[in-house]
């Protein structure tokens, strides 16, 4: 599993839990920081996944 997809994965809990306290406390800042963690986290999952599918084809 690439680094990208942990860091990923991380990055989208910490937005997760910065979302869920900014609308508990009423801070649309830190909703906002969540919502940016979350979009971030995906796009590393999202490279990690590509680099491991490379990775699975030229092993093949």
């Amino acid at each position: 599993m690439d680094k990208n997809r942990v860091e990923g994965a991380v990055d989208q809990a910490k937005g997760s839990i910065k979302e869920a306290i900014g609308k508990v406390t009423g801070s649309e800042e830190l909703q906002a920081e969540g919502l940016a963690d979350k979009a971030a986290g995906k796009a590393k999952s999202t490279v990690g996944q590509a680099k491991d599918a490379v990775r699975d084809a030229v092993k093949k």
